[in-house]
């Protein structure tokens, strides 16, 4: 297997288009199955790298992966609940097991239940909510991030939601989770540097499946304030996503970069997966 190139030292490649080259590389990516999350993947595949498909459906994580293998590339199925760390110990091992390394890590996997008030909020789904989107990424990140700081270094890349920075009524649990989540960020890049940069992306509204059930009216009201003025399509996370796994952003990490179209308010329901 060819070895990658440590994604933390100064890049140097013959053209521009070589910086986002992501050939001989593993990158496992969660929530890889649907939304922002298989965007990345394909986008992540397209440019040479070995994926891991993660998400909670192993039918999905299979059906992905062979679709990837299909268009060229090489990748693996592992279905995994992120907030079970049972899971996360086993997808680590499948991971390591196929390809022997990761040098990339996606924790894309996200869930905002509805919920009918604050009060109506039960221990069982605030629970869930932080399970799925801060501990399981955490228990992941730091995994994974010991076994990239004791090899070749690497890139570790957490999506986070707008909804971290401008929270709205209906998605408190969800937005004080993404807010740690953007904390957590920060506190693993100091902690696993200098060999393995951590950053996040802070995505706005996305048209994705769950965007299937939102109030269309009320998006488009709510994008008109946008400087692109309307809502982003899932592919549109690829380039973000690639920039920050490959040597094209050696020198960026703690950094929560937000790709909004430009939002001025919130849009409920983060609308990152």
């Amino acid at each position: 297997m060819t070895l990658a190139k440590r994604t933390c030292t100064p890049a140097r490649a013959d053209s521009a288009l070589g910086l986002f080259d992501l050939s001989g590389r593993v990158a496992v990516v969660t929530g890889g199955t649907r939304g922002l999350g298989l965007e990345i993947a394909r986008a992540f595949s397209s440019a040479g790298a070995d994926v891991v498909v993660a998400s909670r459906k192993a039918d999905a994580c299979a059906e992905v992966a062979a679709a990837l293998r299909a268009s060229g590339g090489n990748a693996v199925g592992c279905p995994c609940h992120v907030g079970r760390w049972g899971d996360l110990d086993r997808l680590v091992e499948t991971a390591y097991g196929a390809f022997g390394r990761v040098d990339v890590l996606v924790n894309c996997a996200g869930v905002s239940p509805v919920y009918p008030s604050l009060s109506g909020v039960t221990e069982e789904l605030f629970d869930k909510v932080v399970a799925v989107n801060l501990k399981g990424p955490f228990r992941l990140s730091a995994l994974v991030g010991e076994r990239m700081v004791a090899g070749d270094g690497g890139s570790i890349i957490n999506v986070s939601s707008t909804g971290a920075a401008r929270p709205t009524a209906d998605i408190v649990p969800y937005a004080a989770a993404k807010a740690g989540l953007n904390a957590m960020t920060v506190g693993f890049a100091d902690a696993l540097g200098p060999k393995v940069r951590v950053n996040a992306i802070m995505p706005g509204p996305f048209l994705t499946t769950i965007s299937k059930a939102w109030d269309r009216e009320a998006l488009a009201v709510r994008t008109r304030t946008f400087a692109l003025r309307r809502a982003g399509l899932a592919q549109e996370i690829a380039g973000a996503a690639l920039y920050l796994a490959s040597d094209a952003s050696s020198f960026t990490t703690g950094a929560i970069i937000t790709v909004d179209g430009g939002a001025q308010w919130s849009v409920p329901g983060g609308g990152d997966s």
